[in-house]
């Protein structure tokens, strides 16, 4: 099981030291400028754009995730920040161009930046992982389906929250995040 364990972490390790630090600090960018910021994924991309959407709340940014009863309606100035693998996916293809139109800026995060989704994008995160096409150049895994992707970017997008947040404050900063944490648990 450790020889696993140590695969599994070499393979994130190797993923993670291939991200463009440039596009990772556009979208730092995006992030401290949109009024607000909404964020959508499918399936298991979806569950990571959920916990990114739970750390940008705690670090104080006004977000939403699409599909939840308590969204509003998306405006410009709005962010979305959308998670796709393959970058191809139909509905999340739907919400960018809808996006688009009500003037809000949209940043993929994803494989494939020659993807639709990407060509229509204001921003782009590669995460350079297998997906669960196993597309010519992708890294090879051990892992099944897409979770090379789906592991590097939870660990990608909290790093990128982390360096959003940073200030000369560390203390105080950390103490009002601990205030957003939910108290009714």
């Amino acid at each position: 099981m450790k020889s696993i364990i140590k695969t599994v972490a070499d393979e994130v390790s190797a993923v993670l030291a291939g991200i463009n630090e440039e596009e990772a600090i556009h979208l730092s960018k995006h992030l401290r400028e949109a009024k607000r910021i909404f964020v959508y994924g499918e399936g298991r991309s979806g569950l990571m754009g959920k916990a990114f959407a739970m750390r940008l709340m705690h670090g104080g940014f006004p977000v939403y995730v699409i599909g939840e009863t308590v969204t509003p309606s998306i405006e410009a100035d709005d962010l979305l920040v959308a998670i796709s693998g393959s970058g191809s996916t139909g509905a999340i293809l739907q919400f960018a161009a809808k996006s688009k139109e009500l003037g809000a800026k949209v940043f993929l995060v994803t494989t494939n930046k020659e993807s639709k989704i990407a060509s229509i994008c204001d921003g782009i995160l590669v995460i350079p992982a297998a997906t669960k096409y196993r597309r010519a150049g992708e890294p090879g895994t051990i892992q099944p389906l897409g979770n090379q992707f789906d592991q590097s970017v939870h660990l990608v997008l909290d790093a990128i929250i982390i360096g959003t947040l940073q200030t000369e404050n560390q203390d105080s900063a950390y103490e009002e995040m601990t205030k957003r944490h939910t108290n009714l648990e």
